[in-house]
This record gives C-alpha cells, structure tokens and sequence, in this order.
C-alpha cells in the first residue's frame, strides 16, 4: 500500500477513538462518591442498602438513607473474586468468579453471614434470582435451587453460547451472550431449560434488562439495543442508542435506561418510545463506569474502584415534560443494521448547528462516496447508504464538523 494510502486508512482510525467534544455533565449531579477496597464489578440496591460485588474484598454493603453521606457497613469474604450480586429478600446472592455462587445473609447489614454456598464449575460471571431459584451465568445458564438458602442446589442446566448476563421474568431468563446476542430460554421446567429463541446483535452482549415486553441489552460498543420479547420465540430489535463510550451495564426504571458507558460515564435514556430512545442526561465519571442500579431519582454507579451517587433527577423532570425536545449532548455516528446487505441507515447526532460532511471510504483509504455536505441544526438525523453498487468488504463512515471528526466501521456482506 501507498505511503500517502496508509496515512488516509491511519486518518481514519484516529477519528474512531477521538471522544466527543463537549460538557462532563448534563442534568445529572454526583452527589457522593466513596473509594473502594478493589476494583468492583456489580452493584444491587434494596431498601436503604447498596450491594456491591467488590472483587477481592468479597461483598461490602453500603449504607445510603443519606444518599450524601454513604457509608459502608458490612463485609463479606467470598475468598476469591466477587463478581455478580442480586439481592432478595433477607439474602445476598453473590457469584464468586472461582468458586461459584454465596447465599449472605444480610438480615443484619451491618453483619452479613454465609448462610450457604452452591459450586459453580466454571467462572461465575452474574446472578439473578426470582422465587426459589437463582440463575447463574457460566458461560452456560446454570439453575439453583434456593428453596433452602443453607442447602443451594443446581437442579439444571443449558449451554445457551457465551453467557455474560442474566435477567429474568415470568417463565423466562434471557441471558446476555457475549458472542451472540440476546437468548431467551424457557425456564418453566428449571430441570430441563430450553432456548425458545435468539436475536444476534451486531456486537458483544455484556448486560441485560428487562421492563414491560421489552430487554434493553448493552451490546459493548454497539449501543443500547432495544428488543421486543413479546414473542419470546421471535425477538425483535425496535430501536438502539449508540453512546460515546463502550456500554457495561444497564438498568431500566419507568421510562428511562440507566446506562453504564465505560469511558463515557453514566448515561440516561428516555425510553418511553423504544424506536425513539433519546439521551436527557449525562455524567462522565472519573472512572471507567463498570455496573449500575438505579432507584429512580438516584443512580448508583460502580467505576473502576470507586462508589458513587448521581441524582438524576432533573434528566427524569426535563424529559417527563411534554415541550421538552432533547438535544445530543454529544457527537454519535452509528450505523443499522451493521453488518448490512444491501443498505444501511446511518445516523448521526449533532449537540449543537454544524457543516456536515459525512462521507464513506474503504479500506484502502478511497473515498468511495459522499453522503452529504452541508449544513444540519442541532439533533438527529439519518441518511441511507445504499451498497448495492459496491462490493462486499469493509468501509467507512466519516463524520467531519468544524468542532469534531468521527468514523464508524461498516461491514457489507453480500
């Protein structure tokens, strides 16, 4: 290849990992934030208390009546490596990445017991719990019975891909495949679960939520994909979010999508139409934002080693008022479907009017076509690229502004 071609393919490659110009924060405040012992991966909230999976340390449980003034309260040691917790009633169900799966009594907060443990084969990734079972991810779906929390026992199994993440309800679990997507398994029977069915996402499915006839999967740097589960057998992408930054975890309340963005921090999502989802708030914490719970007006984000609290509250207001138009706040390229055969919708968000110059190279460097150049006002747009022209192969989407560049990978397969 060309000295001159290298240097355009390079152009290109530095577009995709330069982040978005703009504000740390919009909407959303932090109102604590508290060091942690390790670098945590999961946190749970019931009631008063904050759960969270603190890896080395085990379990630490977090005070938060005074959402200011957090305060830890009580430790757990899963010996290991604690990576998942959900909690249910009286117990802290904690996945422990060696061992397997820990049943705390957390009664007492400030005194949490081991009240029964279950081995886990492999690495124990997450955790949820619904009735008397607890539904482990493995890489495979494990199944618990916790009808006695001293006595846990796996009752069944299935191998459903790569599992990451789990959440269930009713008769389902529907379990986050790192190398697939969304699977939705049929639990009803827990000695014999079953996939009823399965929708690929472009990328790496890490997180899963559910609320209503819709899962919320975060899909790494893929964005939010929204799902329609109505029909558990045939489910169905209504809507995405593309973030800035590479998506952890999810958590959904009422008609916003509490949002765990790696680099780009906590994220809210109005919802409330799944083929529209629009930010109305943001926080880039100074971590890299790994899980979150929400209760509503607070969210509570778990980055690298940190603790924090985010009233959200003002996000919730603004966008629950009829004559709010949210803005981007920030950049976003995105493209869908992607992979593609023979076209794709490429949108792109603008925070603010701009000149736009959205072109499309391939992989040699050549411009291969310009979708457009000109002015856009602020918010979101969408244009058709139509491949039918052009060969299979990998290609680039270049957004150019006076105040920003971006570049989105396109793969078209024929």
């Amino acid at each position: 290849m060309k000295t001159s071609t290298w240097i355009v393919v390079l152009v290109l490659l530095i577009g995709m990992a330069i982040p978005a110009i703009g504000q740390d924060s919009l909407n959303v405040s932090r109102i604590a934030r508290l060091p942690l012992g390790d670098l945590a991966q999961a946190v749970a909230v019931q009631g008063n208390y904050a759960y969270v999976a603190n890896d080395a340390v085990g379990l630490s449980v977090f005070d938060i009546s005074n959402p200011a003034a957090p305060a830890e309260v009580g430790v757990f040691d899963t010996l290991v490596w604690a990576f998942g917790v959900a909690v249910s009633g009286n117990y802290a169900y904690v996945t422990d990445y060696v061992r397997g799966l820990w049943i705390v009594d957390v009664s007492n907060p400030t005194a949490p017991a081991e009240m029964g443990f279950c081995f886990i084969s492999s690495h124990a990734f997450d955790v949820a719990v619904s009735g008397n079972i607890a539904y482990v991810v493995d890489g495979g779906l494990r199944i618990v019975d916790v009808t006695n929390p001293a006595t846990p026992t796996e009752v069944g199994y299935d191998t459903v891909g790569s599992a990451y993440a789990v959440a269930v309800s009713g008769n389902y679990a529907y379990v986050a495949d790192y190398g697939g997507g969304l699977r939705i398994v049929d639990v009803s029977n827990p000695a014999a679960p079953r996939e009823a069915g399965f929708y690929d996402t472009p990328g790496h499915a890490v997180g899963v939520s559910l609320s209503g006839n819709y899962a919320y999967v975060v899909d790494d740097s893929s964005g939010l994909r929204i799902v329609d589960v109505s029909n558990p057998a045939a489910p169905t992408e209504v809507g995405f979010y593309n973030s800035p930054g590479s998506e952890r975890g999810v958590s959904v309340s009422g008609n916003h999508a509490y949002i765990a963005d790696g680099n780009g921090g906590l994220r809210i999502v109005n919802v409330a139409n799944p083929a529209a989802p629009t930010e109305v708030g943001f926080y880039v914490t100074p971590g890299y934002a790994q899980a979150i719970a929400d209760a509503g007006q607070f969210a509570y984000v778990i980055d690298d080693n940190s603790f924090g609290i985010y009233d959200c509250s003002q996000a919730i207001r603004l966008s629950a008022n009829p004559s709010f138009v949210p803005q981007p706040s920030s950049f976003i390229l995105s493209a869908a479907p992607n992979p593609f055969n023979p076209s794709t919708q490429i949108r792109f968000d603008l925070p603010q009017r701009a000149h736009v110059d959205l072109q499309v190279f391939d992989l040699q460097g050549r411009l291969v076509q310009t979708l457009t150049s000109r002015v856009f006002p602020g918010g979101s747009h969408t244009l058709l690229w139509d491949g039918t022209p052009f060969a299979s192969g990998t290609y680039f989407a270049r957004l150019s502004t006076p105040q920003h560049t971006t570049t989105q990978k396109l793969l078209l397969l024929k």
